[in-house]
């Protein structure tokens, strides 16, 4: 079974890129991995196994 969390990275004006790619690493230590971006990173939505 299949979990799914929704997420509106804050990345600010500084950085952008590599605050983005710092809270995408950080979820996929998680064990999240990524299924779609939304247009401008308003949003990503995330999936992992439930029972892992």
């Amino acid at each position: 079974m299949k979990e799914y969390k929704v997420i509106q990275p804050k990345t600010g004006f500084r950085n952008r890129f590599q605050n983005f790619e710092d809270i995408l690493n950080q979820y996929a230590r998680e064990g999240w991995q990524v299924k779609f971006i939304g247009q401008g990173w308003s949003s990503v939505v995330l999936e992992r196994d439930k029972n892992r």
